[in-house]
């Protein structure tokens, strides 16, 4: 599909005339700078907060300042912006969903899919292409899709979207609010002997020189450091126990990044494949054997729909590549 104009076409938004358009449920409590920015693309910010400033933009025919946050049936007027067409920009749209066929849960407020290993959520860092882009492209028509969480590129399963903001919003203050019950499954090097482990430490990002991040913990408690550090919790529990390995499943206290990863490597028990905390000369070992990629796996989230308060058990099977690793493995007897 050919780009002529960065503009929705359905509200005549383009270099000669102004467009008058009234906000939905999706842009609800949407401050009017990051509405204006989404829907004029390839409009410099600059110029979007010029014509704030100017007056030129209106809610329902008055003034506003860039932090107005939206309410559904305002009438936004756009003024006439001219922007020139990029010839070289081609969208080509895929013949075939990619992501179709993993999603677990859909209504009109959420998007819950099992995402593939390997994936990354969104575009960046080398990546051209994420979940959230694809998934955009593939539903053009979609008036809000949003990522509701994160997980690393080689983690699958449980990925939460939401398709309204009103949605998001509630599943945020969900998630701060501990409402959300996320397990994950893990094998870890190493024979792990507790039935349940709370493990709390803190955690603290860094960079390494490539301007790759990364996480560790902090065990410098003097004050510059201790104060740049987040708080992790998590409760593990031992699944099944393996001569050498031990699949384990974790429920998440807190969120921060590379949480698991970096509570279990600290331990002494990484999880294998893990390519930035890991044992690195037994996951070679275990690519050899076929296990390519880290078993970590997002595989149940239990939580109320934000919009209708329903429960929801969403559940994401081991992939077969991990369970074919399981089952090479010989259980520990007990």
């Amino acid at each position: 599909m050919q780009i002529e104009q960065n503009y929705p076409p359905e509200n005549q938004i383009g270099a000669h005339a102004a467009a008058n358009i009234t906000v939905d449920d999706a842009s609800e409590g949407q401050r009017i700078d990051n509405f204006l920015t989404k829907i004029l693309k390839g409009v410099p910010k600059s110029h979007v907060y010029r014509i704030l400033r100017s007056g030129e933009v209106r809610v329902n025919k008055g003034r506003i300042d860039a932090s107005y946050k939206l309410i559904v049936g305002d009438i936004v007027r756009v003024p006439p912006i001219r922007v020139a067409a990029n010839d070289k920009e081609v969208i080509s749209l895929p013949a075939t969903s990619v992501l179709e066929s993993t999603i677990i849960f859909e209504d009109d407020a959420l998007l819950i899919i099992d995402k593939p290993a390997g994936f990354a959520v969104h575009g960046g860092s080398g990546v051209s292409r994420g979940v959230i882009e694809q998934l955009r492209m593939e539903r053009p028509k979609a008036k809000f899709l949003e990522l509701v969480h994160r997980l690393d590129r080689e983690t699958s399963g449980i990925l939460m979207l939401a398709k309204k903001r009103v949605a998001l919003v509630a599943l945020h203050e969900m998630i701060r609010n501990n409402q959300t019950d996320k397990r994950y499954l893990m094998m870890v090097a190493g024979e792990w002997t507790e039935k349940k482990k709370r493990v709390s430490l803190d955690l603290q990002k860094y960079l390494l020189p490539n301007g790759e991040r990364r996480v560790n913990v902090v065990t410098d408690k003097s004050k510059d450091k201790y104060d740049q550090a987040q708080h992790s919790e998590t409760i593990f529990y031992l699944n099944q126990a393996f001569v050498g390995f031990s699949l384990l499943e974790a429920q998440l206290i807190t969120g921060r990044t590379h949480q698991l990863r970096v509570q279990l490597a600290h331990l002494g028990f990484p999880i294998v494949g893990d390519d930035k905390y890991g044992d690195f000369a037994n996951n070679k070992a275990l690519q050899k054997k076929g296990l390519k990629r880290m078993f970590l796996h997002s595989a149940e989230t239990n939580l109320r729909h934000p919009v209708s308060a329903e429960k929801l058990n969403l559940v994401a099977p081991l992939p077969p590549e991990l369970q074919k690793f399981v089952n090479s493995l010989t259980k520990l007897e007990s």
